[in-house]
């Protein structure tokens, strides 16, 4: 990885339960808005990039909407011990590259493991519902199913909180994930997507993907 003289070098994708190094020739830089230091550059994620992220999560979902409820939470649950063991991490992390002091970067940490929390509950909130005689000889009944791959389009102001109310969720309900955070602060949802593959989340089923607004458009433009 190139250092280019700032402290976490040139940042990749995260693709396949893994980084992922960015082909791209286009990079932004990202600084601490407290002192202007070079913390890292994230690059603008190439076509074939975004079609390979797309992919790999959409593989992933067609195997993970088959797991029971039940297995799922598990991870929800190893998920936000995880959150919890590394908060202080995170927000140093956080602290760092939004400029916000600690105790406000611990809250935003904070309030993201609270959504996580209740994804463990996943089960009893995807119930289905059945009525008899909804008309004559006519009951119903509806089923809660997961839709296919979701994208989370982040903004700056909090890194942690804002993706952890999307891809918690999306997939604790079997769905694939394609989360572009912020070109400003990357780093934090960087690490949120490694502590979710090591807490056991399937390889593939979230990507992080970085860029500008051309990357957001080619990912709300994709089928």
């Amino acid at each position: 990885m190139s250092q280019h003289h700032t402290q976490y070098g040139d940042l990749p994708l995260y693709i396949g339960g893994e980084a992922c190094p960015s082909a791209s020739g286009e990079w932004i830089e990202v600084t601490n808005p407290a002192d202007q230091s070079l913390l890292a550059r994230v690059p603008k994620a190439t076509s074939a990039e975004i079609e390979l992220a797309v992919r790999t999560a959409h593989e992933a979902y067609l195997l993970w909407r088959e797991v029971p409820t039940s297995e799922r939470a598990r991870v929800m649950f190893n998920y936000q011990h995880l959150l919890k063991v590394h908060h202080d991490e995170l927000a140093t992390l956080l602290a760092q590259e939004t400029g916000k002091n600690l105790a406000d970067a611990k809250g935003d940490v904070w309030r993201g493991i609270e959504v996580v929390e209740q994804a463990c509950a996943i089960a009893s909130q995807t119930l289905g519902e059945t009525m008899g005689n909804v008309a004559r000889r006519v009951d119903g009944h509806s089923w809660v199913q997961p839709l296919g791959v979701c994208v989370g389009i982040t903004p700056f102001n909090f890194p942690a909180m804002i993706p952890l109310w999307m891809f918690p969720l999306a997939v604790a309900c079997g769905n694939g994930f394609v989360l572009k955070p912020s070109e400003q602060d990357p780093l934090t949802p960087m690490r949120l997507a490694e502590l979710f593959t090591e807490a056991g989340a399937p390889k593939g089923i979230l990507s992080v993907v970085h860029g500008g607004a051309e990357q957001v458009d080619a990912l709300l433009a994709h089928p």
